[in-house]
C-alpha cells in the first residue's frame, strides 16, 4: 500500500526537475544535512521531507512555518501507519518522527526565513545598537 500525503498544490504541479532544484531531503545542505537519517527507523521519510522542504521555501509567515512544520508531521505518521509493521515498531517510528517535528518546530527558523529578508531590510548589529544621543 503506498502512503498518501499532504502537498501543496504547487508542489504536486511542478515538474520533477523544478522541485529537485527547491528540495534536498530530510536536514540542510551540507555537512550538518549528512548528520539527519532519510529514515527514521528504517523506513523511507525523504517524501515527506521534499514537502517540507518545498513549503518551507514558498512560505512567507510565521503561520507559514507553523503549517509547514504540521504538514511535515502529519506526513510522517502517514507513512508510519502506512507502513504498517508490529506496534513497537510502529511507536519507535512515531516517536522518531516527533523528534524530527520538534527540531524543526524548534530550530527550522533560519532555514525557513533564509533568502527572505530584503536587502534593504538588513542591519548588522552593531549598526542596529547605534542610538542618536
Amino acid at each position: 500500500m503506498i502512503a498518501i500525503l499532504y502537498a501543496p498544490e504547487s508542489y504536486v504541479d511542478a515538474e520533477p526537475d523544478v522541485r529537485a532544484a527547491v528540495v534536498n531531503g530530510c536536514g540542510t545542505e551540507g555537512w550538518k544535512g549528512e548528520l539527519v537519517p532519510e529514515t527514521i527507523w528504517g523506513l523511507p521519510v525523504t517524501a515527506a521531507c521534499n514537502i517540507h522542504d518545498w513549503m518551507y521555501v514558498e512560505g512567507i509567515s510565521i503561520a507559514d512555518k507553523q503549517k509547514a512544520d504540521r504538514a511535515f508531521l502529519n506526513n510522517l505518521l502517514r507513512l508510519i501507519e502506512t507502513a504498517g509493521g508490529l506496534a513497537l515498531l510502529r511507536w519507535l517510528r512515531r516517536r522518531g518522527a516527533h523528534k524530527y517535528y520538534e527540531a524543526v518546530s524548534h530550530f527550522g527558523g533560519p532555514a525557513f526565513w533564509d533568502n527572505k529578508n530584503e536587502v534593504h531590510n538588513i542591519i548588522s548589529a552593531v549598526k542596529a545598537l547605534e542610538v542618536a544621543p
